[in-house]
Parts: C-alpha cells; structure tokens; sequence
C-alpha cells in the first residue's frame, strides 16, 4: 500500500462474538467511541433476519426469533473456518440450523421476495453482517470506513482467521491485525489516561453469549504474553438466561399446568423476556416479568429479586470461580501471584459474578467490575475499545510494516522463566534480601532499573545478580492466650468459650536461587545510593552496570553474563 492509500485509509475497531457485536473509533483527543447503530444500540446482536427480502440486522432481526426463526441466522461466529463436524449446532436451536456443506457450514434461508430457499455460506452471512456493521460506523463518522482491528478468541485458528478476512475483504474492509479479546480488555484499562504501566499478572474473565473464557496474561512493560487459558462452554449468558426460564416456566406451570418450554413459540418468548429480566436485576434488585400470549393465548406476569436469582444460578456463577483458579493453576501460579481480574462480556454486570471471583481469590486482589469497582470500565465495550485503541496505533502504517510488526517471529518472543534480580549485601552481613527487577514471563530484550540505599555510614556495597522464585509461605499465627475463669464462673456451663484455631496465613515471598554475577562498589559516600541497570538481550544474555548515584567521578562497573538467564516459552 502507497503512503496515499495508507493516509486514506479509515479504520476502526471490530468485536465480532457469538451473540453480540460492537464497533468503536477513537477520536482527534484520542478519546475511544463505541458507536452505536441506527437502531441505538452499542451492544449488537450478531444476528440477521429476512422478511420478504427485506433484511434486518442486529436487534430487528433478534425480534424475529419469535414469528420468523427459520429466516434469522444467530450465533455464527464460532462457525467461521470450520468444518461442519466440528461444529456445536446446539445454540442455534432456536434460529435458522446450520447444514452441511461443500466448505463448512451454510444456511437455507428465505432471504428474497421469492419464496424460495436459497443456500448461504457461512461466508456470506459473515460478510452481510460485517458490512452492515460497516455501514452503521460510516453513517456515524461520515466517512467510509474500509479498515479494521478484529478481536478473536484465544482458540479462534489460522484458518479461521484466514476465512474471516475473506469475508471482512467481500465487505470492503481491510482487516489489518487480529487481536485476542482477553488483551484487547487488559489493554482499554491500561490506556486510560490515569492508568500507571506495571508488571502485573492479570486474569480476564469473559463471559459470553454462550461461552466462558479465561485468560491468564503476564504485562511486562506494556507487552502482554498468554500464560494459559480455559474455555468452558456449559457455563455462559445462556445458563443464566436458562436458569430464569426454568424458574418462570415452572411458575407457570403451576399456574396453568402447562409447560411454555415445550412451544417453540413460547419458548422463544421466554428467552427474550428472561434475558430481559436479566439485564434489570443487575441494575435494581427486582425486575418484573410479562409476556402477552405466552402459550394458548395466556398472558403471564411474576416478579423476581436479585437474591432469588443469585440462588438458582448459584452453581454457574461457582463454576466461573473455578475455572478461573483452574486456570491460574494451570500457568504455574498461585492466586497470590495475580495482581488484578478483568470481569469481561456482557453477563459480566452480574454483580454476583464479580463477588464470586471477589470470594475465590485472596483478599485484596482487585476484581474489576461494576459490582465491585466504582472507576471499571463497561465490561461489554472492553473488547471493542481495545482493538479501536490498535486501530488508531497502525491504521498509518504501511501494510507491509504492519505484516512484518505481526510476524510471529516479532510476537512471539523469548521469555523469561525466572525473574532476574540483586541481592545486595553491606558492611560485614552474610545474607541479604531477593529484590526482584526483571520478573518471569517477561519478554526479552528488556531493561530495569533499580536504586537500592547503603547504610548511613557509607562503605563497602556487594551486590549479587541472581535468579529468584516466588514461593508461597504458609505461616499459622500463635494462639491468644485463653482468659481466666473468674471464681463466681459456672464451671460446668454448656458454653463453648475456647479459642478458634488461628487460620493459616498465606504470603507471598521471594527466594534468590542461582547467583548469575557479584559486584561491588568501594567507599560509598555516606547516604549514598546505588543504582543498578540489568540489560537482557534477545540471546538472554545480561548486561550489568553498578553506579553510585550522583557520583561525577564515574565510580562504577560494567559487566556482562553470557546467556545465563533461563528462557521459557514466548510470548504473544
């Protein structure tokens, strides 16, 4: 592409899920927009419908699953790339069923005035709706839009991506990176303006539509690696949705005794209304139920609160908390290791989720979410706002610089397995304590920088580079001693006045292991500091470099490890 066609060139951001859809830009203050369509809505569902030939898109065509389900296509996006045989009909119960075709799946819908089926690709159904995505972001910004930042699943493939740019290029848009949605999340928090760049473990949590996915990220200086992830299909919106509709339907029953679930039609109903209902109570405490003519042309109206529905989708929300610690334990971590959860998705503004994971994980670690943080993002935009962010970064660079940025020679770098620090010993101590400056999992080449004081007096500083470990102490806390019986005490009364067994108390700490390098600086002034400069190449080797700060006499060293430090995996 020209330096013309790359100035010309309009691109926006693109969540593309199961059930729903949005789109973002970011603004001349660099400030991220989530459009909305003309209908309103920033949360689209990923659905399209047709009426006489007539197509609707997004929450039009979510209406018709009630009198048109043959003719509305929903929940496609996993089908994308993939062979029929592999794919999981199952959420399409209730729309147009996917057939088997010659490349995938397709659809046989009434999508003219004819009324006549024709076949449709998966293919051509993506690019209907990518393009009227398209058209919703060129209406808003005034200009065509004919590029984009597309986030996918961490389990979405090669050929599935592949197959999708096929698509978004039938729809006139250039897709000029993919990005995973779990960091595409970590990265709307860390761009806001009054966010402060650290190394922290992060855990996302993204409950969608009609999966859940949990992704364990190591952020190092602003470049994120995928240490593990966990997918979970039984445990989605959709339970929640469905555990409302058992409740209302039994409700019902008892009522009329008849069972709504068993008429398509009323099923349908149910769904959208519990969904609905779902919705409301993580606003307010109750939401009202009502639906006209639910089945055989009965209206039914109920009432439920938060702490109802809190108990009969109890084990879903148990089920997100354990796949989340499942899969921390999978990266190698301890709870303890991880900085911050990112609540993501749509069925993330159930306060109770956000608790549950609150409740899981050891006190203090912050859940973002807005049941349990005030400054959260809306964890349904997070995904969008991520790849609107990208979009902004590269939409100017060449396609061949942004080819060669994404290579996955350049993505997936060497990391470190272990963390790389000093233990600094003054005076005549034998020992000393691990600080920590280039953590594990960081990706390599990298630079850290830390100062480190001197006793008051001044003197002999020795310094250790080494590799270190975190471990996890377990320490019980000595019992309170037991209180004195006063004499006038019963002595045989039934109360249970003896101490609870103190709980275990769980830190984590750091343990110096293999000594990579010493060094050591002579006569430092008094109240001086030190500063030590760790550089690790691409070949992991290590650059040192020791300095009293301050010192215009250039008192200092400079040394250099070859290829000690210990490499694991890479990064993504």
């Amino acid at each position: 592409m020209s330096d013309d066609e790359s100035q010309s060139r309009v691109a926006i951001g693109i969540s593309f899920g199961n059930s729903y859809s949005s789109i973002a830009s970011t603004n001349n203050d660099g400030n991220t927009i989530v459009i909305a369509n003309e209908d309103g809505d920033r949360q689209i569902p990923s659905m399209l419908s047709y009426v006489s030939g007539e197509e609707f898109h997004g929450q039009q065509a979510k209406s018709q699953l009630v009198r048109n389900p043959t003719n509305t296509v929903a929940y496609f996006r996993d089908f994308i790339g993939q062979d029929f045989k592999s794919i999981d009909p199952t959420p399409c119960s209730g729309s147009a069923h996917p057939k088997a075709g010659s490349d995938g799946a397709t659809f046989n819908i009434k999508d003219t005035e004819e009324d006549s089926e024709n076949t449709r690709t998966i293919s051509e159904i993506t690019t209907r709706h990518l393009k009227r995505l398209q058209t919703s972001a060129s209406d808003y910004l005034g200009k065509g839009v004919n590029a984009a930042v597309i986030t996918v699943p961490t389990n979405f493939t090669d050929k599935q991506k592949e197959a999708l740019t096929a698509s978004a290029k039938e729809a006139g848009i250039e897709v000029l990176q993919y990005i995973h949605e779990p960091v595409s999340a970590v990265l709307a928090y860390d761009a806001r303006p009054d966010a402060k760049l650290s190394d922290k473990i992060v855990v996302v949590v993204d409950i969608g539509g009609i999966r859940t996915d949990v992704t364990v990220i190591a952020s190092r200086g602003g470049l994120y690696s995928i240490l593990a992830t966990a997918h979970d299909y039984d445990v989605s919106g959709a339970q929640f949705d469905q555990a409302l509709m058992d409740h209302f339907a039994k409700e019902f029953i008892k009522k009329h005794k008849t069972d709504p679930r068993e008429d398509k039609r009323a099923l349908a109903k149910l769904k959208l209304e519990s969904e609905a209902v779902k919705k409301a109570l993580s606003i307010g405490t109750n939401a009202s139920f009502s639906v006209e003519s639910l089945v055989s042309g009965i209206d039914f109206t109920s009432t439920i609160n938060r702490t109802r529905f809190e108990l009969i989708g109890n084990k879903y929300f148990a089920s997100i908390s354990r796949l989340a610690l499942s899969a921390v334990e999978k990266a190698g971590l301890d709870p303890l290791d991880v900085s911050e959860i990112i609540c993501s998705g749509g069925s993330s503004h159930t306060p109770k989720v956000a608790r549950s994971l609150q409740s899981a994980f050891p006190e203090g670690i912050p859940v973002l979410a807005p049941a349990t943080s005030p400054t959260s993002l809306n964890p349904s935009e997070l995904a969008v706002r991520g790849a609107a962010i990208q979009a902004s970064l590269i939409s100017e660079f060449e396609t061949e610089d942004i080819d060669q940025s994404t290579h996955p020679m350049v993505t997936a770098a060497p990391h470190l397995g272990k963390a790389i620090g000093i233990l600094s010993i003054s005076g005549d101590e034998s020992s000393g304590v691990f600080r920590p400056l280039v953590e594990a999992h960081t990706p390599v080449p990298v630079r850290r920088t830390a100062q480190i004081a001197v006793p008051r007096e001044g003197g002999d500083v020795l310094i250790k580079i080494c590799e270190g470990v975190s471990q996890i102490k377990v320490s019980t806390p000595a019992p309170q001693p037991k209180a004195e019986k006063k004499d006038d005490e019963d002595e045989d009364s039934d109360e249970d006045d003896s101490e609870d067994e103190p709980e275990e108390v769980r830190e984590r700490v750091w343990k110096a292991e293999t000594v990579l390098s010493e060094a050591a600086l002579r006569g430092v002034k008094k109240g001086a500091k030190v500063e030590v400069q760790l550089d690790v190449a691409a070949d992991l080797s290590v650059r040192v470099t020791l300095r009293q700060v301050g010192d215009k006499g250039g008192k200092g060293l400079i040394g250099n490890i070859k290829g000690s430090a210990k490499e694991n995996g890479h990064a993504s």
